[in-house]
Parts: C-alpha cells; structure tokens; sequence
C-alpha cells in the first residue's frame, strides 16, 4: 500500500503545502540533499522515492544497518558514470543515524561536489547523530506523525484498493473499528496497516463467505502497540525534561501525564527517581525542604516495593513536588560560589578560621580572634567567615516562599550590614 505518487501521499503538509520547500522542488524538478527527521511509519522512505521519481532522477537505496564505504564507493562510481550521462542519481540511506564518522566523512566531497543528492532518513535528533559538516551540507527536514485522520484514510484506501488491498474480498470493517485502528497507530502508518492485516486475516467469514469485523473482533485480536519510547534517543529525554519541568512549574497534573508516559514505556526507574531528587532539591530547595525528604523516600520505597506498588510512592513525591512553592536560592547560590572560586582560585582560610592545633599555630595566629558563637546571645556573633576578598559577598539570598520566607527574614536580621 505504499503511495505510488503524491496523489495517494498523506501527511507533511506543511512541506508539501502550497509554496512550501518540497513543493517547490517539485515544481523546479530539482531536489537537494536532504535528512529527513521523523518517527516510524511517517513516510520518510516513500517520500524520497516520490521525490526522485517526480524529479527525474534515479534512486540508489542503501541501510545503513547493513551497508559500509565499500557499498558507497560502489554507489559513487555508479553516480559519476550517470553524471556523464547526464542523469542524476539520488542515493538514500536508511536509518542514518547507524553511519559511523568515517562513513559519514566519506560521503561529504560526493554530496558537496553533487556527484550524488543525499537523501538520509532518521528517527534520532540529526543535531546527535550525524555530523556537523554533513549537516551543513544538507536541509534537515522536521516530519511529523500522521494525524488520525491521515491514518483512517490510508486504511479505507486499504479496504478499497483492488490491486493491493481487500477490494476484491469481501470484507467489511465498523467505522469505530477504523477510528479505533488509526488511534492506537499513534501516528505510524505501517503499524496501522500491519494491524489491519492482523485483524482481517485473523477473523474467520461468515455464512455467506464476508467477513464482518465490528469491536468484538479488535478485542479478541488483543491489538496493542507499546508507546514510542527510545531509552537512548531523544525521546527518552524529552519525556524526562518534560517531566522535569511540569514539576518546576507546578503542575501535578502534567507531572502524574508524563510520569505515566515514562512508566508505561518501561523506564527505568532509578532515571525517573534521579529527575525527581533533583527537582526536589533544584528547583524548591529550601522553599520546603520536606520535598527532598519526600522524594528520597519514594526512592526507598521503590526499591523496596519494587514494581507496581512503587509507583504509588513515586506518584505521590512527584504530586509533592509539584504543589511545594519553589525557589532555585541553592542553585544559584552554589553557582555563584563556584564561578568565585575559578575566579579568583584558592584563596587562603582566614587565620581566625584556622584551627590552632600545635603550639607553632598558635604562635602564627591561628584561631586568633575567633568568636565562639554559643558565647553570645541568641547563639549568634557577627564576623567574616569568608576569604577578605570576598568578605562581603552574598551566595544565598533566599527567596519570599515557603519556608524561605522564614529564612530570609532571619538572616536579614543577623546580618544586616552584609552586602548582597
């Protein structure tokens, strides 16, 4: 059922779409090099077929699963003898992203001299795994999942097609089956039509030889696809920072969505449990410090528990942290220690500060002029206890929420003279 042209093409209008990049080079009859970045089942490999087609040039088609240097010099050679001739050839490689450095080194002079239009395919960010220089040298192109009104259209093309699909067999199929199909796609065309393959080969025909599939029939097919998750892709890491910063701002709703998300799709939950630490201590802080305690519990009971029973805890931190108040104070506190510190490198302890352990550090000064703060009322005394070029500087300067409020007002009172 793979479109023939793009009358049967569907999806990506906003490339397609009157006046936008691949429209026009299909207009022009002239295709550039190009990475194609999309998830499964999008139409990347069809879409370059098209373009070359449409284009007037030949398709070479390579894996990079499965393909070396010595499969692209074969390809190079080819390309330059269809050069002479006048045709242009349009090399496209599969899963791109597999290529090592040197493949993708040995492409760049044939893709930058035009002996070949590259057309590469990948479902990872490009920006990680394919290098610099051959992404100057081609447009990176953003595709997107089908919508499900893209998907039940190419299912009822299925139904219908004479040539490819059941248009000669006698089969037909509830419209909230269709709807229910294209959904569970989750944007992936050639999952929606493997599950419609299943499911009509899978169901036996009636008396008169037709085969009626209705809802009971998709649930004794027990069709299930698992979520779109790559624990080392970028998809693993939009989830957690998505994650991340429902907690930062706020949200519990979001925070339980996309906790649910990572769960579901098998995450490991130690990764999920770090992002919830350190939300818990970057992002509240000191505003409630009872949320670090909360989140290194559910660590405990998680492991613990284990699975499923851990997940109650760690959905109960993540709703915790999200309604705290927030403050970063810490982080930017500790941030601006450490840019003090290659600034201005090791600056010696103040001798006050020292501890005068032998009578020679006694002699030198060590300890001299230390104030013992239990000595003094409120179990407080003021005195520098940073470094004289930096005597004055502020790190911490807590925030007006939560209990940093309570902490703000009191170090105010302390240290009123201090700068900051």
């Amino acid at each position: 059922m793979r479109p023939r042209d793009f009358s049967e093409f569907r999806g990506q209008e906003h490339l397609l779409g009157q006046g936008r990049l691949l429209r026009r080079m299909l207009e022009s009859r002239k295709v550039s090099s190009l990475i194609l970045w999309g998830p499964p089942g999008c139409g990347k490999t069809t879409l370059a077929r098209l373009l070359a087609r449409e284009t007037g040039a030949r398709l070479v088609t390579l894996s990079a699963v499965d393909s070396g240097v010595k499969d692209l010099r074969r390809v190079v050679e080819e390309a330059r003898r269809a050069r002479e001739q006048g045709q242009k050839i349009v090399l496209f490689i599969d899963e791109i992203h597999r290529f090592n450095k040197a493949q993708q080194d040995f492409l760049l002079p044939y893709v930058e001299n035009g002996t070949v239009i590259l057309i590469g395919a990948t479902t990872e960010n490009p920006s990680f795994s394919v290098i610099a220089p051959l992404l100057s040298r081609c447009k990176t192109l953003i595709l997107r999942p089908l919508s499900s009104r893209d998907i039940r259209q190419l299912l009822e093309r299925a139904l219908t097609d004479p040539e490819r699909g059941y248009g000669k067999e006698s089969v037909e199929v509830e419209p909230e089956v269709l709807d229910l199909l294209a959904e569970a796609a989750q944007g992936d065309a050639r999952v929606a039509l493997n599950l419609l393959e299943t499911l009509v080969e899978s169901t036996p025909p009636g008396p008169e030889g037709r085969k009626h599939i209705g809802l009971a029939d998709l649930e004794r097919a027990l069709l299930e696809k698992p979520l779109r998750h790559d624990r080392a892709g970028e998809e693993h890491y939009n989830l957690l920072s998505a994650f991340h910063k429902s907690l930062r701002g706020s949200d519990p709703d979001a925070a339980l969505y996309w906790l649910a998300r990572l769960l579901e799709a098998g995450e490991d939950l130690r990764v999920i449990l770090r992002r919830l630490l350190a939300a818990a201590s970057e992002d509240v802080g000191n505003a409630d410090p009872f949320a670090l305690v909360v989140a290194v519990a559910a660590k405990e009971a998680c492991e613990f528990l284990g699975l499923p029973e851990g997940e109650l805890a760690l959905a109960q931190a993540a709703v915790y942290v999200a309604c705290a108040p927030k403050s970063n104070a810490v982080y930017r506190g500790l941030a601006a220690a450490k840019e003090d510190v290659r600034r201005h490198g090791a600056l010696p302890v103040p001798l006050h500060l020292r501890n005068p352990t032998t009578a020679l550090l006694q002699a030198l000064g060590y300890g001299r002029g230390y104030k013992y703060a239990h000595d003094y009322p409120g179990g407080f005394v003021e005195q520098s206890y940073l470094p004289d070029p930096l005597r004055d500087r502020r790190y911490y300067q807590p925030s007006d929420r939560g209990l940093e409020a309570t902490l703000r007002e009191r170090l105010r009172k302390w240290w009123q003279g201090k700068k900051g």
